[in-house]
């Protein structure tokens, strides 16, 4: 009697481990699933741990070589979710796309570096600007580079303009689209400055390639760089799966704004940096979800002038900042989230 009891233990024992299993089974395909791109930038790669972070819904992270790969993913409907930058959202807008800003991730990332033999102290503006009327004086060129068209290039534009240097006549811009390129323009000797991004700028005055100028947000844009994208579709379809996205990149920045080393292991792992470079580079970083409506029309208004877009998309910018998912993973009000 005793060993049958045993059995009998053991087998419902079985059954029951055969029913959790089930159980979690359906819980795990009862789950919204999302697919989450990023590009591999300082400034993105915390995104990694969305997967690990998000609770209620299955999210998949995928890595991308560009924003605008991943823009290109999202319209076509191979990702639910894209972190771009505030211009890949107006641009996508003059194009007339659906896009919907879900919430923020990290800003910042911005850096002026000018030739390390140049006569420029850090923020010295009337330095700069008495550099550049010297070089017109004696005929040369003062050559200034970006990457037409990113956050950096908006940053720099807007930081001369405030400071009274004009872009399109007082120097020469040299659009050089990868970033990773600008230190060897520099180390070349064909550009005097260039605005670049985290974490190249950081590589670039590490390697004593040029010497930092100015971090450039003192202007309409302020420091505003990632922003989250999805489609009306999927706030539509999939809103818990949404939900649990946001309220994952909520946590993830709450968590690398106090936790350093694990956002430099982040960087280092996804983009292979030195870790000196990425530990450089999150200094200039600052995690935040909340998504910036009067900075976001004051770049869609840059845009226009610099004619890097053709219509006014004022109205669509505010429209399509969706606040309900950083509402829900928050607590709080639009208003305290950038609204």
């Amino acid at each position: 009697m005793k060993r049958l009891l045993s059995r009998i233990a053991v087998a419902l024992a079985v059954v029951a481990g055969v029913a959790s299993v089930a159980q979690t089974d359906a819980r795990a395909q009862s789950e919204p699933t999302i697919k989450l791109g990023y590009a591999k930038c300082a400034h993105c790669t915390p995104l990694v741990l969305v997967p690990d972070y998000a609770k209620g819904a299955k999210v998949e992270a995928i890595g991308f070589n560009t924003g605008n790969d991943v823009l290109t993913a999202l319209l076509s409907k191979s990702i639910d979710v894209a972190q771009v930058t505030y211009l890949h959202y107006i641009t996508a807008l003059d194009k007339g796309f659906d896009v919907v800003a879900i919430s923020g991730q990290v800003e910042g990332g911005s850096q002026i570096v000018v030739q390390n033999d140049l006569p420029l102290k850090e923020n010295d503006w009337d330095g700069l600007k008495a550099l550049i009327a010297k070089y017109k004086a004696e005929g040369k060129p003062f050559r200034v580079a970006a990457s037409r068209g990113n956050a950096q290039d908006i940053h720099m534009r807007g930081a001369f303009a405030k400071h009274g240097i004009d872009v399109n006549k007082d120097v020469q811009f040299i659009n050089i689209p990868n970033p990773s390129d600008h230190i060897q323009a520099l180390r070349r000797g064909e550009v005097e400055l260039i605005c670049t991004v985290e974490p190249f700028a950081t590589q670039i005055v590490q390697a004593n390639a040029a010497k930092l100028f100015a971090y450039p947000y003192d202007q309409a844009a302020g420091n505003l760089t990632n922003l989250m994208l999805t489609r009306s579709d999927v706030v539509a379809a999939n809103p818990k799966g949404l939900e649990s996205t946001v309220k994952a990149i909520v946590d993830i920045d709450n968590k690398i704004a106090q936790d350093k080393p694990l956002w430099v292991g982040v960087i280092t792992k996804v983009t292979g940096l030195d870790k000196t470079v990425a530990e450089g580079a999150i200094n200039n970083l600052m995690p935040d979800y909340k998504m910036y409506r009067k900075e976001a029309l004051a770049i869609a208004t840059m845009m226009r002038d610099l004619k890097y877009i053709s219509n006014d998309v004022s109205a669509q910018v505010e429209k399509n900042l969706n606040y309900q998912f950083l509402e829900a993973a928050t607590g709080k009000p639009k208003t305290e989230l950038g609204y």
